[in-house]
């Protein structure tokens, strides 16, 4: 059995890929220093898969914890999603950001180097490319200037661990993602936002369950069919998948070349409002929301071209827009 590191992986998408990993026999181990996820997470994947992962509460910013780890653990893999990313609050402390996401990510490339650990799939943003000029956003798309620290954390990683690739025998597949929304189909994991949401779907069903009172609509004057923002929401499940689709391709030298880049969507983009007319349909809940002003930093569109993951890595999204709402509102529903 193959032992695989993921980092963060108490977090949203990373709980979720480590239950994905273990149903298809890998050993996981997670470190994750619980600063934006909670303990509890570990009993959920538990729960889901009958075994409990390996688990190392320290934080990948103390280097010599992250060569110990290494030095000391034979690893056959990593999935690398350890990072702050509340776009706001990276705008308010782009130092902490630049220091955790990138001091993190060059500790964990040492500590493979040194134990001699290959290879690492790196969870990437679909932030890289900005306001895309044309949509669907292949990977060919230019990568724009950032819209945010986080966003710059992305790109900037991408281009540490390319260089880092060029230099070793580290091999590398960035996922960039688009919009991850939904929750495990059983209920026991899902997003736990800290605080107030910054994303769309958690304030969905925070609003739905009379957390919060209303539902803000950022702007509804954008150049698209209804007017509000159209970004391409996938399932967290499928997107977990594309993972370990990933994980096997580097595993299998079958990767083309010693880094690579995926875009990892749907294919299909949806409004603000069609995506509040799919919750209600899907969960028979009445969204309580108003359009208020666009919000700083916010693109039109954003939706990915899927065709190269789809082929390379034989993967592609199986569940709705609808199955991800109910998810989500199903998780919502189990939290106190």
């Amino acid at each position: 059995m193959k032992k695989i590191l993921v980092t963060g992986g108490l977090g949203f998408i990373g709980s979720h890929t480590v239950v994905e990993l273990q149903n298809e026999g890998f050993e996981v181990v997670i470190i994750d220093n619980l600063s934006n996820s909670k303990i509890e997470v570990l009993q959920g994947i538990t729960n889901i898969t009958g075994k409990k992962p390996e688990f190392h509460p320290f934080d990948l910013l103390e280097k010599d914890k992250v060569q110990d780890f290494f030095k000391s653990n034979e690893i056959a893999g990593v999935i690398h999603f350890a990072a702050s990313k509340a776009v706001g609050e990276s705008v308010e402390k782009p130092l902490m950001y630049y220091e955790n996401n990138l001091g993190s990510l060059i500790n964990i490339l040492n500590g493979m180097q040194a134990g001699n650990c290959n290879p690492i799939i790196f969870s990437s943003s679909c932030t890289v490319y900005g306001q895309a000029d044309v949509l669907p956003i292949t990977e060919d798309a230019p990568l724009k200037l950032a819209e945010s620290p986080y966003g710059n954390t992305k790109k900037m990683s991408e281009e540490i661990i390319n260089d880092t690739t060029k230099a070793s025998n580290i091999q590398a597949i960035a996922l960039r993602y688009f919009n991850p929304i939904g929750a495990h189909p059983t209920a026991e994991i899902g997003e736990l936002p800290l605080g107030v949401p910054n994303n769309l779907i958690p304030f969905v069903t925070q609003t739905a369950a009379g957390i919060r009172p209303q539902l803000s609509v950022f702007g509804d004057d954008y150049p698209t069919p209804d007017g509000t923002a159209v970004r391409d929401y996938i399932h967290v499940v499928d997107l977990a998948k594309a993972h370990i689709a990933a994980l096997k391709r580097l595993l299998h030298n079958e990767n083309k070349t010693a880094m690579e880049f995926f875009n990892v969507g749907t294919g299909m983009g949806s409004s603000v409002l069609e995506v509040i007319h799919a919750f209600e349909n899907a969960t028979q809940q009445k969204l309580n929301y108003k359009i208020v002003g666009r919000r700083a930093g916010d693109i039109t569109a954003a939706y990915a071209d899927t065709a190269l993951v789809n082929k390379e890595l034989g993967w592609k999204t199986e569940l709705s827009l609808e199955d991800a709402l109910r998810d989500a509102w199903h998780w919502q529903l189990k939290q106190k």
